[in-house]
């Protein structure tokens, strides 16, 4: 059996699941983080199956997001990257919350998510060593590029609209994997997509294991892609997921 609960963690609105009674207990962490558009009651499936695995799940909104939407569509679907790059910045902030609360056994504290929050994971990696493993599912660690085509901020129609996309988007240069590759290659790292992924392409993924492997930096690299699954979890990446965390956290 397990709890769920709604806490505020680092001032966000947290979906907080933990193995029944352990609630307050130190307990191995995962801060998972939900795709855009969507929110933490959304993607609940992966509480609970972490959670019954018996770990801590906290699955925090993302600004413009379930608690913290603001009730604008149209303003979101223009603020995919910034979104992105502050819930990478908040990432380190909820792990210092937890830890102020004594919740994360010892150095087990992970961080996974699920298209945008599984290119949350993989910035976060590459930004805070202390992470012990991570997990992307149908993500992409190559922000500028995907920029181009996927909720681009803006058309890009004139001069002025493009240097003031390249202005937006600038940040995320510091953001991606494409230079830093050994600074998600030193743990344990979990990649999952699906062949037939209409959104965020599959190719991402192939990309970053392509780019590990030919760097000879995919010891540690979980590679898996489910065939004719498009941009959603399965049933088996679920128990991927959980049994990821089992081995490497």
């Amino acid at each position: 059996m397990i709890e769920v609960s709604t806490e505020i963690f680092a001032g966000i609105e947290c979906l907080h699941a933990a193995p029944a009674a352990k609630r307050h207990a130190p307990l191995p962490t995962v801060v998972f983080w939900h795709g855009f558009t969507s929110s933490k009651e959304v993607y609940a499936w992966a509480a609970v199956g972490l959670a019954n695995a018996g770990f801590r799940v906290v699955m925090p909104d993302a600004d413009q997001h379930g608690s913290r939407y603001g009730g604008d569509a149209d303003y979101r679907l223009g603020c995919l990257w910034e979104i992105l790059r502050q819930n990478i910045d908040e990432t380190p902030l909820l792990e210092t919350a937890l830890r102020q609360q004594a919740l994360v056994e010892g150095g087990r504290f992970a961080v996974a998510g699920a298209s945008m929050g599984g290119m949350t994971a993989l910035g976060a990696m590459a930004r805070n060593p202390q992470i012990a493993s991570v997990a992307c599912m149908m993500g992409s660690g190559y922000f500028m590029s995907l920029s181009q085509t996927l909720f681009p901020p803006l058309t890009q129609k004139t001069p002025d609209e493009k240097t003031a996309f390249e202005a937006r988007t600038a940040p995320l240069a510091d953001y991606e994997v494409s230079h830093q590759l050994a600074k998600i290659a030193d743990r344990p790292l979990l990649i999952w997509h699906g062949e037939a992924d209409e959104v965020v392409p599959v190719a991402e993924s192939v990309r970053l294991e392509n780019a590990m492997r030919e760097a000879n930096l995919n010891q540690q690299l979980t590679f898996i892609t489910e065939k004719g699954v498009g941009h959603r979890i399965t049933p088996p990446a679920l128990d991927t997921l959980v049994a990821f965390f089992r081995h490497h956290l």
